[in-house]
């Protein structure tokens, strides 16, 4: 499945927010946001106008491990 290239990082961090993260700091251009279940779990999102697929790729893959679900079924969620 494509990444999507139009994804800033506001817009990755609404979506994310559906899941359950909630934006707990920001510094600079970088949110942190974090979940709490299943564990706590913390991920750095830039707040870039467009997101680069390689930094889109990983914060998708580190959230969809910490779920324990695949980097498909995560964007099928997100989407």
């Amino acid at each position: 499945m494509k990444l999507p290239r139009d994804w800033s990082g506001d817009e990755l961090a609404r979506r994310l927010r559906r899941i359950g993260y909630e934006v707990t700091r920001q510094s600079g251009s970088h949110m942190r946001l974090t979940i709490m279940k299943p564990a706590e779990h913390h991920v750095t999102v830039p707040r870039h106008e467009s997101l680069l697929t390689g930094t889109l790729a990983a914060i998708l893959d580190d959230v969809a491990n910490h779920l324990k679900i695949t980097r498909e079924a995560l964007l099928d969620t997100l989407r």
